[in-house]
């Protein structure tokens, strides 16, 4: 893969982000989950099963990834306008966009509005509510004041790092991540904790996390759009997926024309953990 650097601006702040390419043939947009320890690795091996047959592109979200990211108060907006510019101006109209966790809420209703964007459309193991949010069963005032108090400059660091130590991030790995616990071990775990160690990523890490970067306001508007998608939508995810995000997918799939496939393995990195078998099940949609 040859990696180089995007540039986005937002509000005056300057985005500098990682972008990677391969292959050759049919563009595919692919998009990283949104968390703490997510970047456009994550899509890599993936996008090694797809460079035989198409050109492949994994991109960073700002604020997230392995740079130093500015302090920005990332919303839902952001990252809204941030998807558009890419399928406009970096991937314009790709043969399919390949999304994963929130990333696939943002593409869904992205082409819900703009059904000329791309004619296929991947969600793996899409998720529209951030991890607190999905634990307390609602948004609740606590978590915009958490959100502000990681923001702050002496004390926020502090309790961003509480909760990003190496304990925790192989603990988040084993329990909602990866199926196989030695996944997240050795050089992989230097990787993810220097990704969440980097100079401003507690910003856009707590808003996730907190819910801020919900796309969605709850499960109605999140089937909605699979409701209105105009593309033809395949839904991946595997069957050991944490039960209340799984309860999420599986109404998704029930809807009339939504095609899913359930892998026998994998939670909700599935497509970092097992690609070629998200490579299998993808496939032959793309073919269509």
């Amino acid at each position: 893969m040859t990696t180089s650097t995007l540039e986005w601006n937002w509000r005056g702040a300057n985005i500098r982000l990682d972008i990677a390419s391969s292959g050759t043939g049919p563009a595919m947009l692919l998009l990283p989950a949104l968390s703490s320890i997510s970047t456009h690795h994550e899509m890599g091996p993936l996008a090694e099963h797809l460079a035989p047959r198409y050109s492949t592109v994994c991109v960073d979200w700002p604020g997230f990834g392995a740079r130093a990211r500015p302090q920005v108060d990332w919303t839902p907006d952001a990252y809204s306008a941030f998807l558009a510019f890419l399928l406009t101006s970096v991937v314009p109209h790709p043969r399919a966009v390949i999304a994963a966790g929130h990333a696939a809420s943002y593409a869904l209703k992205y082409a819900a509005s703009a059904p000329q964007a791309t004619t296929r459309l991947v969600l793996i193991a899409p998720t529209w509510r951030g991890p607190l949010p999905t634990v307390l069963g609602e948004r609740r005032p606590l978590l915009g004041r958490l959100r502000r108090l990681v923001d702050l400059p002496a004390i926020g660091p502090l309790v961003y790092r509480l909760n990003v130590n190496a304990f925790v991030v192989r603990r988040m790995g084993a329990g909602h991540v990866y199926t196989d616990p030695a996944f997240l071990t050795g050089e992989r775990l230097r990787q993810k904790l220097a990704v969440v160690r980097a100079p401003g990523a507690r910003f856009a890490s707590a808003r996730f996390v907190t819910g801020g970067l919900d796309p969605l306001e709850g499960r109605d508007a999140f089937l909605d759009l699979g409701r209105r998608a105009r593309v033809p939508v395949l839904l991946i995810y595997g069957a050991e997926t944490p039960p209340q995000s799984r309860a999420e997918m599986e109404a998704l799939a029930a809807i009339p024309g939504m095609r899913s496939i359930t892998l026998p393995r994998g939670k909700l990195s599935v497509h970092e953990e097992f690609p070629g078998a998200v490579f299998e099940a993808v496939d032959p949609f793309l073919r269509q």
